[in-house]
């Protein structure tokens, strides 16, 4: 199957710099002083996390940053003189994860010199827009991704936490053949690996320069060419090298072979299902859940690909099926699904097509927030501080104009999104807490 199973689209940063024009919706950052509440958000029914009970007419406080106290308006009280954000009617969560995404194009190129205000227009509209509030990177090209990382943690930049693994790492002879136009314009070399001691050094030099894992193309498609394996003791030493910190392994398998070769490397996330492959066996289901592998769906991706490749409906209707049923399979064996999109490669930014395809796998809106919030959370360490609504979490927060109780593309329904009590994002121009 050509060029349908990840990857990047050379020119889809030409698109994305058109948005970059965009001014930077609301504003709900407060200036006080660390150890007074920053900011009340009143009125809202409050999801604290997907296995909570909902909370009516709640009350959220923010203090530096971080959720000082959560509750129902007859249990929490705002001091005096608080910003409060009047939120009546709407539906509070934990901000969201988009665990497979692209920082590639014009818009993310040479980010240590763009404008701050450039690159948080880009970042509102392709992310913040959508509730993300981290997002990983599972491969860029030209090392801008650890510069947007610093200026985003340094607070120059709003936007998004993020999160990469820069460089991935192909097999030798096996360039992606969606990738080769875009590293000719890069200007870099393609990533091929031809050893085991020369993924482990370029795998010890990317996590040294700040980068939060690595990515293993077990399976890369060469178009008409095939399907090119990585050399199992290649994906094992890079694989060793992330797990010794504690960093993800993130793989692109392809096929249920490429899936094998991950796994026995060390690779704790796939980064796609393998839906060329047909459904899953119970075997490879019990393999993934014993293993403690966590698969990203990407299931409008693959639509979107496949009928790019102008296939006939019913041929779309069985591939993306074939994904679904993988998804569905993980999760009914108790494994772990993370949202993510692929976005960067391709421009399906909005989620809303993610959500029905996942929603019609039989994924409850329980399951697709956790997917969203506390699974990543708690898959890459960082449960006890993100994905859910609590005292002493940071105030990540999506706040919904409707529910995704009745229905689970209501996850894209996005009115604000905070980061650390911030706005990163507002559809209402000028929105903001009144005092």
């Amino acid at each position: 199957m050509p060029r349908i199973l990840t990857g990047w689209q050379p020119d889809a940063g030409l698109r994305a710099a058109a948005r970059s024009r965009a001014v930077l919706l609301g504003a709900l950052a407060c200036a006080a002083p660390a150890g007074a509440t920053d900011l009340a958000i009143v009125g809202a029914r409050i999801i604290p996390a997907p296995d909570a009970a909902p909370i009516g007419n709640g009350v959220i406080l923010v203090d530096d940053g971080r959720i000082e106290a959560v509750g129902s308006a007859g249990e929490v009280a705002v001091p005096d003189g608080v910003p409060r954000l009047e939120v009546d009617g709407q539906v509070i969560v934990a901000g969201f994860w988009n665990s497979h995404m692209h920082l590639l194009g014009e818009a993310y190129k040479d980010v240590a010199r763009q404008p701050a205000g450039r690159l948080a227009a880009v970042l509102q509209e392709q992310y913040g827009h959508w509730g993300f509030t981290t997002v990983f990177d599972l491969a860029s090209f030209g090392g801008d991704a650890p510069a947007l990382k610093r200026r985003i943690e340094a607070g120059e930049v709003r936007g998004p936490r993020v999160l990469s693994v820069g460089m991935p790492f192909f097999p030798l002879d096996g360039t992606p053949v969606y990738t080769r136009q875009l590293l000719e314009e890069a200007g870099v070399p393609s990533p091929e690996v031809a050893s085991a001691e020369e993924g482990r050094a370029r795998a010890i030099r990317q996590l040294d320069e700040g980068l939060d894992g690595v990515k293993l193309f077990t399976g890369a498609i060469l178009g008409r060419d095939g399907v090119k394996l990585m050399d199992a003791p290649v994906a094992a030493a890079v694989g060793r090298v992330a797990r010794a910190p504690g960093k993800p392994v993130f793989a692109h398998p392809t096929t249920v072979r490429g899936m094998e070769i991950a796994i026995d490397g060390g690779a704790n996330v796939l980064a796609h299902t393998t839906p060329a492959d047909g459904p899953w066996s119970d075997g490879i289901v019990a393999r993934l859940v014993r293993d403690d592998v966590a698969v990203v769906p990407t299931l409008a991706m693959f639509e979107i690909e496949i009928r790019r490749e102008q296939a006939p409906p019913a041929v779309v209707e069985r591939f993306v099926g074939n994904g679904q049923q993988q998804v569905a399979a993980l999760a009914a064996a108790g494994g772990t699904v993370l949202f993510g999109t692929d976005a960067g490669y391709v421009e399906a930014f909005d989620t809303t097509r993610e959500l029905q395809l996942l929603a019609a796998t039989g994924l409850d809106w329980r399951q697709i927030l956790a997917s969203l919030t506390t699974a990543p959370a708690g898959f890459f360490g960082e449960g006890a501080q993100r994905g859910r609504i609590e005292p002493g979490a940071v105030a990540d927060l999506v706040i919904l104009g409707a529910s995704p109780e009745q229905d689970a593309t209501a996850f894209a329904d996005v009115v604000h999104t905070l980061r650390g009590g911030k706005s990163i994002y507002s559809r209402e121009a000028g929105a903001g807490p009144s005092r």
